[in-house]
């Protein structure tokens, strides 16, 4: 029987405390807290829509400030991120009829480019402030949200549809109510992987960094102060000295973040591990030694329980309890009716509208050269899936398998997987426009360096899960290389590798609308394909055009999720889920 792993008593993990750890925590909760409020001083100048886009300044004085709003951001959309995640995943797994609209409508938000939201959101966020940034800074902080939600959605989900079954038993026996099996059962047993794919979708969402903080939408640029818009103003200048200069602070800016919230909180959610034996070594974190040396926990625990009490009360009092009397099933098949004559009336008249815009603008001629122009793109996707697939497989497992390993490779992974790789394209771009090559096979690498840490990511955390006692029985049995990859781990890494072959083809999707477009000094070089269409129907405000590559993207993307992706996610639940 699986079961959480046992640990000591309370008064066996209990570390010496230490002043000197007390005060090294309190001061940097106050550099923080400082830093929050001086920055957030910022997010709310003077606007104007219509006036022209104010260059941002280049000195290399100001990239700190620019990385401290940037950071604010990317914090700041991961918090939403997670929110999202934690609540969606749930309604889906959990809602019989709610699941029948909110996964397909995961498929579609996950295929719909960065761009393809912008073009709405930052017209919507300027209306909602008029006269503001803010309007401005939701905008690019919604851009955010967008390239790191549907990756830890899609995680969550999978961690709650393959909950062991005993634990689902369990949870009914104690009649825990909707809340407390939420944060005592769902959450715990899918941090691990949660946990996993927040920190790939944070470097998901650094690699869109320059696409938020300088938005061409609609012949409208607006730019904010950040790293991104940087980048991209040492591009347009054409000066490398200054695109040197900002992946410098990024690699710096990674690697301390790496180092005080990731690496942290990896080593806390490895607590949360069903297995039945001990690993041979747990990560460790200095930072997270240090909290766990200091008095700060407990003051906040109890301060946050009282908190917590009422709204597990709540939940019975309100009738939120997890066993509900058995709804008759003609009743049931009634609802089941209504719901699906709804959902069909709602997709119809929008389907119809949609169809007459097209018919009336641009013309159904149009579909057919989008519909092409996603054939060149998807063969680029595929590739690149193949060959990071064979690539970082063996990496992935050699990583999570080893645990001396993992305590090296790890950090240098989320630094990889961390670091925007859109910040080296001005330099590829570079090299492409001395030497003459073309960028209908480079799009394919770039397109790789945005995604294909998905692949890496999953492939190390289903790695790392495998129980202990299985790796020893198959050494016990002295299983031969080739029977140890097929019957062992194969089958164990498989559900986290379609998780992140699934995120993978959506990332490497998303990432063509920067990877098929490049620019460096005044030269643009352009490869065929759907990215480089939306980016420029984006550009020039051409929503016709925008709409069908939105829609023909989609229709690639949720196409191929139903016909493989799907069919492959069911069975890892059935067959290989641990």
């Amino acid at each position: 029987m699986t079961a959480l792993r046992s640990y000591p008593s309370r008064g066996a993990l209990d570390r010496p405390r230490s002043r000197v750890a007390d005060v090294v925590v309190f001061a940097g909760a106050a550099v923080l807290i400082w830093g929050i409020v001086r920055i957030s001083g910022g997010l709310t100048g003077q606007f104007q829509e219509n006036a022209p886009a104010a260059a941002v300044p280049t000195d290399a004085a100001r990239l700190p400030s620019y990385a401290a709003r940037s950071l604010l951001r990317m914090f700041v959309a991961l918090g939403l991120s997670v929110t999202f995640a934690l609540a969606y995943a749930t309604a889906a797994a959990r809602l019989r009829r709610a699941s029948a609209v909110l996964l397909p409508v995961l498929d579609i938000a996950q295929s719909v480019p960065i761009l393809g939201f912008l073009s709405v959101t930052v017209t919507a966020f300027i209306a909602l402030f008029p006269g503001s940034t803010l309007g401005l800074e939701c905008a690019s902080i919604f851009a955010i949200f967008t390239s790191q939600a549907w990756n830890m959605t899609f995680a969550f989900h999978h961690s709650l549809v393959s909950q062991p079954r005993e634990i689902d038993e369990a949870a009914r026996t104690l009649r825990l109510s909707r809340w407390q099996r939420f944060w005592r059962v769902d959450v715990p047993s899918g941090m691990v992987p949660l946990v996993w794919n927040a920190m790939m979708s944070f470097g998901g969402g650094w690699f869109f960094l320059v696409a938020s903080e300088a938005i061409s939408v609609n012949n409208h640029r607006y730019t904010l102060p950040g790293l991104g818009s940087y980048v991209a103003a040492a591009t347009d200048d054409g000066d490398t000295g200054k695109v040197l200069s900002a992946i410098a602070v990024m690699i710096a800016l990674v690697i301390g973040v790496n180092v005080v919230f990731w690496r942290p909180l990896t080593a806390f959610a490895e607590r949360f591990r069903f297995e039945d034996s001990e690993p041979a070594q747990a990560p460790r974190s200095i930072t997270l030694d240090l909290l766990r040396r200091s008095h700060i926990p407990e003051p906040a625990a109890r301060v946050l329980g009282p908190l917590v009490y009422p709204l597990d009360r709540a939940t019975r009092v309100f009738g939120l309890a997890e066993h509900r009397l058995r709804v008759p099933a003609a009743r049931r098949r009634a609802g089941d009716v209504v719901f699906a004559a709804a959902l069909a009336a709602a997709i119809g008249v929008g389907g119809y509208r949609a169809v007459a815009y097209v018919r009336d603008t641009c013309g159904f001629g149009e579909v057919g050269h989008a519909f092409g122009l996603g054939a060149l793109t998807l063969l680029r996707v595929l590739v690149l899936l193949v060959v990071c697939s064979l690539v970082w497989v063996p990496i992935g497992v050699w990583i999570g398998l080893n645990p001396t390993v993992s305590r090296f490779a790890q950090p240098v992974v989320q630094v990889l997987a961390s670091f925007p790789a859109n910040f080296l394209f001005p330099l590829v771009t570079a090299v492409l426009v001395a030497t003459g090559a073309s960028l209908n096979w480079a799009g394919t690498v770039l397109m790789a360096l945005g995604s294909q840490w998905y692949i890496l990511f999953n492939v190390i955390a289903g790695a790392s899960a495998v129980p202990n006692d299985l790796r020893e029985a198959a050494a016990n049995l002295r299983l031969t290389r080739s029977l140890w990859w097929r019957r062992l781990i194969l089958p164990a890494i498989f559900p986290s590798y379609v998780t992140g072959a699934i995120t993978a083809a959506g990332g490497a999707w998303n990432a063509s609308i920067v990877a098929e477009v490049v620019t460096y000094h005044g030269t643009t070089l352009t490869a065929a394909g759907l990215g480089a269409y939306i980016a420029d129907a984006t550009a020039h405000g051409d929503w016709a055009r925008l709409l069908v590559g939105v829609v023909v993207m989609s229709s690639y993307v949720v196409g191929i999720n139903r016909l493989c992706w799907r069919r492959l996610y069911a069975l890892a639940r059935r067959r290989y889920s641990l």
